[in-house]
């Protein structure tokens, strides 16, 4: 009965083994073919693919649109008319005729402005627009750079935890079986086999989950990149931290800094061009006119030049009030800038700091890791002899594996905080 039982202990163990065995070299989905991108191509994919960085260039355009919607205002006009009038009878008196029955007129105006400041100021304060909506373009695409590189790093530290996993599975399996053949020479005990038949599927079971987030991870890859279809990350990208920038550099060079620059550009020229709304306005005009045919008090070619000047003088304080808003503009503007320079300079001392952290904490962890694989060799070797339990080998090979995954957490979070500290210093993207 008890050979029964062993064999039959055997058999399943050997059932575990190679379903186990089959789960690591079946890899259904995320073994597929997957086009591979590199670092660098994926950054530019995404600059040029993803749809919010061609709806912020469709800003420029309408500013530029407004920008000759306001150069239209301070250019001359020039219209034409044709008209022919027909009475039920000709006009007169005597022998002279005022208004012929039948009379075919031909006009024409045109028209400019002479004085016209704060149409001109219109015009330049469109031209700031157009420099507005081209920094929002810079930091969308920044936005967009960030979120692909992230990514792409995630990408990397899912394959990276999938490595791990497929190595502690190994050495479950690799347990399991010198389990199972010291159970078959009689050496072993049934007790031991399903503590490692255990382990194997419990790793087992990680394994999928992280293959999974794998996969997921490289789908949102694939999204990021308007890419219809799962996308794999390359090399790990290298990221120099090392060069150090004065403030006036790195903050010059940041898009979010820049754009809110523009902003406060733009609304102190709105305020500065408030004096303007006050001054006269100018225009000439030019009519000439031919009429056949002529009537009495109707010469048949004639023309009218005009000069016309203009100067409100009670408005009942809607210019005061359009000056106030101006002013409330430009203040918020500059607090706006205020805030994201703050923000700003928090983000680079956090950054500086995390790097220095997180790259001592990945030193621990790598050292932790290598510690643990020397625990379980040593641990494995021990077990062979006699000299140990395979409870012990268990837990050395859990102890192995979430220092393993330790230390690739920790090589995430230092890639991460490396893009993030090359994002704060506006060095990224290049």
């Amino acid at each position: 009965m008890a050979r029964v039982r062993d064999a039959r202990a055997t058999l399943i163990a050997m059932a575990i083994v190679a379903g186990a065995v089959a789960g690591v070299s079946a890899q259904p989905t995320v073994t597929d073919p997957v086009r591979r991108v590199e670092f660098a191509e994926a950054i530019d994919l995404a600059l040029a693919r993803h749809p919010t960085v061609a709806q912020a260039v469709t800003a420029v355009t309408q500013a530029e649109a407004l920008l000759q919607q306001a150069r239209a205002a301070t250019r001359p006009i020039v219209t034409t008319g044709v008209t022919n009038v027909t009475l039920d009878t000709a006009r007169g008196f005597d022998t002279f005729v005022t208004q012929p029955q039948n009379q075919f007129a031909f006009t024409a105006t045109a028209n400019a402005p002479i004085l016209a400041p704060a149409r001109w100021a219109a015009l330049a304060q469109a031209r700031d627009q157009i420099d507005v909506a081209s920094r929002s373009v810079t930091e969308v695409r920044r936005q967009i750079a960030v979120a692909a590189a992230q990514t792409y790093l995630a990408v990397i530290a899912a394959r990276r935890q999938v490595d791990v996993d497929e190595r502690a599975l190994e050495n479950a399996l690799a347990h399991l079986l010198y389990a199972d053949r010291r159970l078959e020479g009689g050496a072993g005990s049934r007790l031991n086999q399903l503590r490692a038949a255990q382990a194997v599927s419990a790793d087992r079971a990680r394994l999928e989950a992280t293959r999974l987030g794998l996969l997921r991870a490289q789908e949102a890859l694939g999204v990021v990149l308007a890419e219809d279809a799962p996308i794999d990350a390359g090399a790990e990208p290298a990221f120099d931290v090392t060069s150090a920038q004065d403030e006036r550099v790195w903050m010059e060079a940041r898009p979010d800094v820049q754009f809110q620059q523009s902003v406060r550009r733009a609304a102190e020229r709105v305020l500065n061009d408030s004096a303007k709304d006050w001054l006269p306005t100018g225009t000439v005009s030019f009519d000439p006119q031919y009429i056949t045919p002529a009537g009495l008090f109707q010469p048949s070619r004639t023309w009218r030049l005009t000069f016309a000047v203009t100067q409100p003088l009670f408005d009942g304080g809607e210019r005061r009030a359009r000056a106030s808003l101006r002013r409330v503009s430009f203040r918020q503007s500059e607090l706006a800038l205020s805030l994201v320079e703050i923000q700003a300079r928090s983000e680079v001392r956090t950054a500086r700091a995390s790097v220095a952290s997180l790259e001592r904490v990945l030193d621990s962890a790598r050292l932790s890791a290598d510690q643990a694989n020397e625990v379980l060799g040593i641990t494995t070797a021990a077990f062979e002899v006699g000299a140990t339990t395979n409870i012990e080998v268990i837990d050395a090979q859990r102890s192995a594996r979430d220092a393993e995954t330790a230390a690739a957490q920790a090589e995430d979070a230092v890639r991460r905080e490396r893009l993030d500290l090359l994002v704060a210093l506006g060095r990224f993207p290049g």
